[in-house]
């Protein structure tokens, strides 16, 4: 067994041993993860929010939590993220957070190997997102970042068993989530009636715009093969 899989086995030991031994650290997580996967924006801000000068903090925490846990989306995240700590500071966190959430399900996968990803998410959706890899590459990071019904923390899992190498993986990461961080901070700072219909569209039209990307990249496919 390599030295980095020993490491990261005693880490995962130490974390679970903490979990089951200490009853308030159990309490917590429990609360956090429930909260997380109702997909209640209202419940995730409020919940945050009890935690005062340490909201950023766990709010830090719950966006690597919720990178290991797939397939929680992540936006609710960011959305609170914005309506707490304003646009600016709000996109800062959200984004530092999620490209560490992202490189620790990178590395966990490349680590620790197919195997134990399955476990963690489901074999089904790996397969599907070996599909999308195959078909293209790097791109897929970007392409599924800007999709937020798509676990992109599935995506982070996957790319760590591929050949891809770390720092670019990383960098289409970082620019691939930015402009969907700088939106979700945008309306999240403002998300009035009004804001959560414009907010709703965007996504629609981005959905739409991805998927009529996908359809065209295999029409195309199909054409140079006929």
């Amino acid at each position: 067994m390599k030295r980095s899989q020993i490491i990261l086995l005693l880490l995962s030991a130490v974390c679970l041993g903490l979990y089951f031994t200490i009853p308030s650290i159990q309490t917590q997580l429990n609360l956090a993860i429930s909260i997380l996967c109702s997909l209640n924006l209202e419940s995730v801000i409020a919940y945050l929010r009890e935690f005062g000068a340490y909201a950023a903090l766990i709010s830090f925490l719950l966006m690597i939590l919720q990178s290991i846990i797939a397939p929680i989306p992540a936006f609710l995240i960011t959305l609170s993220n914005a309506a707490i700590f304003g646009w600016a500071l709000g996109a800062l966190l959200s984004w530092s957070s999620a490209m560490v959430g992202a490189a620790l399900c990178f590395f966990i996968a490349r680590i620790l190997g197919r195997d134990v990803v399955e476990k963690l998410t489901s074999k089904k959706a790996l397969d599907t997102t070996d599909a999308f890899f195959e078909r293209y590459g790097k791109h897929t990071i970007i392409v599924c970042r800007l999709l937020p019904f798509i676990s992109f923390d599935l995506i982070s899992y996957a790319a760590g068993l591929t050949s891809i190498r770390f720092w670019s993986f990383w960098v289409a990461t970082g620019i691939g989530q930015l402009p969907a961080t700088l939106v979700y901070s945008y309306f999240g700072q403002n998300l009035s009636s009004g804001g959560k219909i414009i907010f709703i569209t965007l996504l629609m039209m981005f959905a739409l715009s991805i998927i009529i990307y996908i359809f065209k990249k295999i029409y195309d496919k199909r054409v140079r093969i006929s």
